[in-house]
């Protein structure tokens, strides 16, 4: 079935009938067996980072972060522990908390001396850290400094940071705006908002900064509802729509010449999303997709991509990915059972 971003718009404002998929998740593959296409195939280690739930809780395993030393820091919902750091093994090597239980986005920013985290939470903070849980300073809520009105809603998700140290902030749950603000946290100006013209947003959920190929820094932001990235100036204009059609992209990660995201949910013939149906998408840097680990196939056909599903009952709702050195990936997934990443090993 070929479809169009316009055709796809279209048919999702008219929804009226849904159809969901219910697949079983216990991952049943024999060792050998690599999920995958091309060149990025992988082994699924389900077993990493598995710890005493006891002792160390998760609620959704919503992001992931590799700082300079490799370890892996990850950030959950669980007011108990927001950040979970590990070794590349899956060893637990400390944890610490800001005592949010809507902890959502996580980003690291290298700036020279040391690395920092920026931590968001649904609840509506934004918080920056040292990677000790130090909190270093805090954006103040929008409404408070006039750049939202008071009946505007503001339920931030993620973080980017410019190579100049300006901010970005998408507030993906809530008035759908991405907001710009300097080093120094004073606000430059907001772009997006709702609705289904090419600069607008449907679930801003995401945003990456990609110099992919030495090019010019440009915003590479995600519309999930829209199952496209479009990318925007550093300035906040709109360049252009990546359409990934059945996809429920979150954010997008850069690595090397290749975007790496989470897809939380896909469509099955644009009827409704299904449940439980994640996988994760691999992108080169002319933006065609060559992978989807867990997902079919990706197939164009006169240059338009089709439809992307779920083919295989590994991941949940898969909601952030990591790269490593080696280029594993590290599955972090949302309302999967409380449940631990998941590694996938480059074949």
């Amino acid at each position: 079935m070929k479809t169009s971003r316009r055709d796809f718009l279209k048919t999702t404002s008219t929804l009226g009938l849904a159809m969901s998929i219910s697949p079983s998740f216990s991952i049943d593959l024999q060792n050998d067996e690599l999920i995958g296409h091309g060149d990025f195939q992988y082994k699924v280690d389900s077993k990493w980072g598995m710890l005493d739930p006891e002792k160390v809780p998760v609620l959704n395993c919503h992001e992931m972060v590799m700082d300079r030393k490799g370890r892996m820091i990850m950030l959950t919902d669980e007011a108990k522990n927001n950040v979970i750091i590990y070794d590349q093994s899956g060893k637990l090597l400390k944890t610490w908390t800001l005592g949010l239980d809507r902890a959502h986005g996580l980003s690291l920013v290298d700036e020279g001396d040391a690395e920092y985290l920026w931590i968001v939470d649904n609840g509506g903070r934004v918080v920056k850290t040292t990677l000790d849980g130090a909190v270093v300073s805090e954006i103040i809520q929008p409404q408070k400094e006039g750049i939202y009105s008071e009946e505007m809603g503001w339920v931030p998700t993620e973080t980017a940071t410019a190579p100049n140290g300006d901010l970005y902030i998408a507030d993906g749950y809530g008035s759908q705006y991405f907001l710009q603000y300097d080093k120094d946290g004073k606000f430059i100006r907001k772009f997006g908002g709702p609705g289904n013209e090419d600069a607008q947003f449907s679930t801003a959920h995401g945003i990456a900064i990609d110099q992919r190929g030495g090019a010019e820094p440009t915003l590479m932001c995600t519309s999930r509802g829209h199952n496209s990235l479009k990318r925007f100036s550093m300035d906040g204009e709109y360049l252009e729509t990546i359409f990934l059609p059945g996809a429920y992209v979150c954010r997008p990660v850069i690595h090397g010449d290749h975007l790496y995201a989470g897809v939380c949910w896909s469509r099955l013939r644009y009827l409704n999303q299904t449940d439980n149906s994640g996988f994760v998408t691999i992108l080169d840097k002319e933006n065609k997709v060559v992978s989807n680990p867990g997902g079919t196939a990706p197939l164009y056909e006169n240059g338009e991509l089709q439809l992307m599903i779920q083919s295989q009952p590994i991941f949940k709702h898969c909601h952030d990915v990591c790269i490593d050195q080696d280029e594993n990936i590290y599955v972090c997934q949302w309302n999967a059972g409380k449940t631990y990443p998941i590694k996938l090993i480059r074949s």
